[in-house]
């Protein structure tokens, strides 16, 4: 769905994005995350046609941007961090003034609007003024405006922002719902634990450049797992154990409690437990889970400043 080659982009003074390269498959829903001026911004904006890069290529849906600009806003929508509706008309009318600036007919713009109203629930505001909407309707709104026109591509820039925990829930199953529409979806946000409810892919920006860039679902994440063990007494012997079995990583004592990152299959972490008990250590706790995207996150060597800051 996006390819991105080389691309560069600079302001005065400061490069933004160097020599970024990457490619996202259709269908997916990708985390773009980082610390505050890694990029994400300007890159969301290059890939929607609303900045130019100064070197590199983007392709979206096999439209070269740099050739056909226009064609490729048929086939993307996007969402700033900040963003506007028109407050003194309903709901109804700021969607239907978004499907005629795409060039739709009445008859079009009416069942556009309806099948929007629908998939957003946006039924009971439908004839109300956006103004009087709360930040979460006027997001659903602002979402709904990005997508009558059934983009093949929806840019997200921070669209949990200001939103409280139930508008926070229902954000992630509208884009859920929007992913099983048939969209592809990219999501810069700082709220990580959130991402991870819907998100299939993660990539990661750091400095203007791409630090990361995988599956968060993939294979390859799936098969390793956090695994966390309280051993009541012997904590040297299993420390020992854990380390001579070449499927451990990241190995890490805290006081009584051992963690480390595993790559076996069940059968061998169980065996691995089994050898724990035969040889007399005492385990109150035992548990085995898939990494999170904090998780990865934290991995890549970015600090831990860094990563527990705001990163929008």
């Amino acid at each position: 769905m996006i390819v991105v080659e080389h691309l560069v982009y600079e302001y005065p003074g400061k490069r933004a994005l160097d020599d970024v390269s990457f490619s996202i498959a259709p269908g997916t829903i990708t985390a773009l995350v980082g610390p505050n001026g890694s990029g994400k911004t300007t890159l969301l904006r290059c890939i929607a046609a609303l900045d130019e890069p100064f070197s590199g290529r983007i392709i979206v849906h096999g439209i070269d941007l740099s050739e056909q600009p226009r064609e490729v806003h048929r086939h993307l929508g996007y969402l700033s961090d900040f963003f506007g509706v028109y407050e003194d008309l309903t709901v109804r009318q700021c969607l239907s003034f978004a499907a005629r600036v795409h060039g739709y007919s009445p008859q079009e713009i009416r069942a556009r609007v309806q099948w929007v109203i629908d998939l957003l629930e946006l039924g009971a505001y439908a004839e109300q003024p956006a103004g009087v909407l709360s930040r979460g309707w006027k997001q659903r709104l602002g979402i709904a405006q990005s997508v009558i026109h059934r983009p093949k591509l929806l840019l997200l820039d921070e669209p949990a922002s200001g939103l409280d925990p139930e508008a926070r829930i229902a954000l992630s199953g509208i884009l859920r719902q929007l992913q099983a529409e048939g969209m592809t979806l990219v999501v810069s946000s700082h709220i990580l634990a959130e991402l991870e409810d819907y998100c299939t892919d993660m990539l990661v920006l750091r400095d203007g450049k791409v630090l990361h860039h995988q599956a968060a679902r993939a294979e390859n994440l799936a098969s390793t797992r956090r695994v966390s063990v309280v051993c009541l007494n012997a904590i040297e012997k299993a420390v020992a154990c854990f380390a001579s079995d070449s499927m451990v990583s990241a190995l890490a004592q805290d006081g009584t409690q051992v963690t480390f990152d595993y790559t076996g299959d069940d059968a061998r972490l169980a065996a691995l437990l089994n050898t724990l008990i035969q040889d007399g250590v005492l385990i109150s706790r035992f548990t085995a889970d898939a990494p999170r995207l904090q998780d990865v996150y934290l991995s890549l060597g970015t600090d831990r400043e860094d990563a527990h800051a705001p990163m929008a």
